[in-house]
């Protein structure tokens, strides 16, 4: 991350030294959606460093496999969990599994997503893209916190952390689905933070801005400023330190509120520009 650029986020988004996350996060049980590449695979190997129990869900498990091995062979402990958040059935056997493998599960890092840039014309004939986003971004992400976090809150601890984009805060052309299902799951867990406040169960959520991943590869330049998939990692530890409720860029708020208040104006520059692209 350039100077300039960690300038532009704000002295929240900088990282924290490894002793710190090891007092936040030394012994405890941290469960991983997403782990097998990019965020969530860069923030459990540093979780796993810092002497975490870290728990790692996704599709891919042969990639599961290789990176609980590299953690275990630097010192640290990890349990790969092969599951498909798309598929309800996959979803309540993976919550089965931790609740019966595990006494507690301190941390959800709700990190697995998919991104789809289409245009509303393209997905006129591709649902199945609607579909498939709303299972991954926001039906799988509710219906395994639904069954995780009684006990957490039985217990009156844990975090919730929401790997998020800043799509839900200046939604794009061409990202009409992710933005959707990104801003549902936000949406839910706003909804639910007050009643897990109340049972002492913390809830984050970080907007991030480009994290350059295999995930954005296909539609972003690198470029174009952002962060590296281990630099958001380390965003993700921060607040696993300050229990930070809201994570967003500064810029990115003051863009909100203008693009609210402007919608008229936004949605003509936004058109002129995919006028002139194409």
């Amino acid at each position: 991350m350039s100077r300039w650029y960690r300038a532009a986020l704000g002295p929240s988004w900088s990282p924290v030294g490894l002793d710190r996350i090891r007092v936040a996060v030394g012994g405890r049980v941290v469960l991983v959606t997403g782990a097998s590449s990019g965020i969530g695979e860069q923030t459990a190997e540093l979780l796993g460093a810092a002497g975490a129990t870290v728990l790692l869900t996704a599709r891919r498990g042969d990639l599961l496999a290789a990176l609980a091995e590299r953690i275990v062979s630097r010192g640290g402990r990890a349990i790969p969990y092969a599951a498909d958040l798309a598929d309800p059935e996959a979803v309540d056997e993976l919550a089965t599994r931790l609740l019966a493998d595990h006494d507690r599960i301190d941390v959800v890092v709700s990190n697995a997503g998919k991104s789809i840039r289409r245009s509303l014309t393209d997905t006129a004939d591709r649902f199945h893209d609607v579909t498939r986003g709303n299972a991954v971004n926001f039906l799988g992400p509710v219906r395994l916190l639904s069954a995780l976090l009684p006990r957490m809150r039985a217990r009156r601890s844990g975090q919730v952390v929401n790997v998020s984009s800043l799509s839900v805060d200046l939604p794009a052309a061409n990202f009409a689905v992710y933005s959707a299902t990104k801003s549902a799951f936000e949406a839910w867990l706003r909804s639910v933070a007050p009643e897990l406040r109340a049972d002492g169960v913390a809830t984050t959520s970080i907007h991030f801005p480009l994290v350059h991943t295999a995930m954005s590869a296909p539609t972003y330049s690198t470029r174009l400023p952002g962060l590296t998939a281990r630099q958001a990692a380390e965003v993700v530890a921060r607040t696993l330190v300050t229990r930070q409720r809201l994570l967003v860029p500064w810029w990115v708020r003051l863009a909100g509120v203008l693009t609210n208040n402007a919608q008229g104006p936004y949605e003509a520059a936004s058109a002129a520009l995919l006028r002139r692209r194409s």
